[in-house]
């Protein structure tokens, strides 16, 4: 089926997608995308509606809204492991971070109608997160510690407050400053490295958060898992080094680390908050390995 279904996330955005969904597919039609569209109503429904569409027949999808939705499609269409019809996905990116585009492009929703207007696509890497109950699979980026904990302190209390409320979440976690170990060991390693540590973050794009440069040596074209690390800083020390997560300067400082791996394996032993893709969870992490080249996106 060469047709493209479109699931649009309304709520995207704050409203946004709702807004400008219609034009702009109406847009695509008539410059002669074949598109059928149909709507998410619940978090999660996106994922329920890709897995149904793949079932009919579908292999090109398209994500109207953010990071969010897109990261509910492709663990829609591989919620039972790597799709035996490879898959392609766009973007119409009105959502709040539109993260991943940053990687290949700063004009966003022109770059991505661009490409798909030209049938223009290329592979990507993705990430397999195994956890305690499942498995879920991520394009972006998976992280643990303070960043997750601001997230997760910031989606329970102070989202309807913007980037104020993530500003209040950072804030709040500052207070109580949380050093933890998170117990883990990649690719040939044979110890668990215990060290505490501010945060971690594994990534398989450079951006985060819409402009956060977490990653900048990251690739998701390169078969790799690109592991950022921060050491335990102290609070003076935060508030200087979170300004540089914006150029990405912040791996240089002595207490930051980075290098490249294929799979990491987890011994927290509890549920942690844990960001993927922009959306919090809560789970047992066990293990996360790079799929190489498992999509193709347009952009």
């Amino acid at each position: 089926m060469e047709r493209f279904i479109a699931i649009v996330n309304p709520a995207a955005g704050g409203g946004r997608a709702a807004k400008l969904a219609g034009p702009k597919l109406a847009e695509l039609r008539a410059q002669g995308l074949a598109l059928d569209v149909i709507a998410s109503s619940s978090p999660g429904h996106a994922a329920q509606l890709a897995r149904e569409a793949y079932a009919q027949g579908y292999t090109r999808f398209l994500a109207v809204g953010g990071d969010g939705t897109a990261h509910e499609i492709l663990n829609g269409v591989f919620a039972d492991g790597p799709p035996k019809k490879r898959i392609a996905l766009g973007f119409l990116p009105f959502g709040t971070g539109n993260s991943f585009l940053r990687d290949f492009t700063k004009e966003g929703a022109t770059a991505s109608v661009a490409a798909l207007l030209a049938g223009r696509s290329r592979p990507v890497d993705l990430l397999r997160l195994t956890h305690r109950t499942g498995v879920i699979h991520s394009f972006n980026l998976v992280s643990v510690g303070f960043a997750a904990d601001v997230a997760a302190l910031t989606n329970r209390y102070f989202k309807p407050l913007g980037h104020l409320g993530y500003l209040l979440g950072v804030l709040v976690l500052l207070a109580r400053l949380p050093r933890r170990s998170f117990p883990l060991r990649s690719d040939e390693e044979t110890e668990w490295d215990t060290r505490p540590c501010l945060f971690l973050s594994l990534n398989n794009s450079k951006y985060t958060g819409g402009t956060m440069l977490v990653a900048p040596d990251a690739d998701p074209s390169d078969g790799l898992i690109e592991f950022v690390r921060w050491g335990p800083v102290s609070r003076g020390k935060v508030l200087f080094l979170l300004p540089r997560l914006y150029d990405g300067s912040h791996v240089k400082h002595p207490l930051a680390s980075r290098k490249s791996v294929r799979k990491i394996e987890f011994n927290i032993g509890q549920p942690v908050d844990v960001t993927i893709d922009g959306e919090v969870f809560t789970l047992e992490l066990l293990a996360l390995e790079i799929l190489p080249a498992a999509v193709d996106v347009y952009i």
